[in-house]
């Protein structure tokens, strides 16, 4: 069997597209999206319970003895690809994809019995709190501290760019102990723990900063082991973030070439003029080439292979690439209404300029592939 033939989506793999893309057309398109990302919370509760409830999105990778459907990553990155395309602005990436993956690498079976089915079935937001004012995305530069205080554990300190974490009932924090770097849940009401939304970009996806004074917590996983579980979740969600990144950027070819093709200018469409052809061309070479690299990264992840924290680290670099040079060559096409409030094209361009900072640049990706590969 060919590598081509392993990669492509199964059959079934294809029905649950199928089944995302009619529930975000019916329930999130954009006059809905530009609706609830004026809110409050940032996004429709209802749309996010049944997404979870109805088409059991939350619990794609979560294994069945935990109340989940017991899918895989692989699952998961079809409906990121599909989210992405209408920059769905629920808490998916950040509760099904980040607080999913942590709490699976860390191996932690009683924290898993107690917090993974109400993540798989919607009625709990979870976040991974482990940015800081460094903007650093890993464990290196951890100033929050845990300490122990009587018969469990207390954090201070502050973490920001934090996912949903303004609506979050389970934060996963990440805090510097004796032993080293600890994996820590904090619920939503706890004592000590405030958090606010940070001033974005993108405002289709809240971002918050959190802070912590003595804030009561509980250790996940083995002391110590904070610094690999935040590497293994935040691989997970490089390659996830890089399927999210694909499915906007297909969505913006479409959106040129029907623009293209009855824009008229000079009694003909302008897409019959050579310059906007290559404007075109040049976005369905980028999701193109981007498509093969996120599915594989998506598909060596979901079959745990050694070439898969490669994989994450190239999907990443080149499907941020590609999405912000779709956004800004798709407003190129469509000329003056393409800078306008009224038109998509710059939340695609905002979404896209945000998602690549997150977890890293594509510079930074490069670094650690080059790193990897001894380079």
């Amino acid at each position: 069997m060919n590598l081509l033939h392993q990669v492509a989506l199964t059959p079934e793999q294809e029905d649950l597209r199928t089944s995302v893309r009619r529930f975000f057309a019916t329930r999130a398109a954009e006059p809905h999206l530009r609706e609830v990302m004026e809110s409050e919370r940032g996004f429709d509760p209802d749309v996010h319970q049944r997404l979870a409830r109805d088409l059991g999105a939350h619990g794609l990778a979560v294994p069945e003895r935990f109340g989940g459907v017991g899918a895989g990553w692989r699952e998961v990155a079809v409906v990121a690809e599909e989210a992405g395309r209408c920059l769905y602005s629920g808490p998916y990436l950040s509760s099904a994809v980040l607080a999913v993956a942590a709490l699976l690498a860390s191996g932690d079976e009683p924290m898993c019995r107690d917090h993974l089915p109400g993540l798989s079935g919607g009625s709990t937001v979870g976040a991974l709190a482990f940015a800081e004012d460094d903007g650093r995305w890993d464990a290196g530069g951890t100033g929050t501290r845990a300490v122990r205080a009587g018969d469990g554990w207390a954090l201070t300190g502050a973490k920001r760019f934090v996912v949903d974490g303004h609506v979050a009932d389970l934060l996963l924090v990440t805090a510097a102990t004796d032993e080293g770097v600890g994996l820590f849940a904090v619920t939503g009401n706890a004592p000590g723990l405030t958090r606010e939304v940070q001033p974005a970009l993108d405002p289709t996806r809240r971002l918050a900063a959190v802070r912590l004074e003595s804030a009561p917590a509980r250790p996940v996983g083995e002391p110590g082991d904070g610094a690999r579980v935040l590497a293994e979740a935040v691989q997970v969600g490089s390659v996830v973030l890089a399927a999210e990144q694909l499915g906007g950027a297909q969505r913006l070819l479409e959106l040129s070439t029907a623009y293209a093709n009855t824009r008229e200018q000079f009694g003909r469409p302008i897409g019959a003029f050579q310059g906007v052809k290559h404007l075109c061309a040049d976005i369905l070479l980028g999701v193109e080439s981007a498509r093969s690299l996120a599915h594989h990264a998506s598909w060596a992840l979901a079959e745990g292979r050694a070439d898969a924290p490669l994989l994450a680290a190239a999907a990443k670099s080149l499907c941020s690439e590609v999405f912000l040079s779709a956004a800004a060559t798709t407003i190129q096409v469509h000329g003056g209404i393409g800078f306008t409030w009224e038109h998509p094209a710059h939340l695609y361009y905002r979404r896209a300029k945000s998602d690549e900072l997150m977890f890293g640049t594509p510079g930074e990706h490069r670094a650690q592939l080059a790193d990897r590969l001894g380079l």
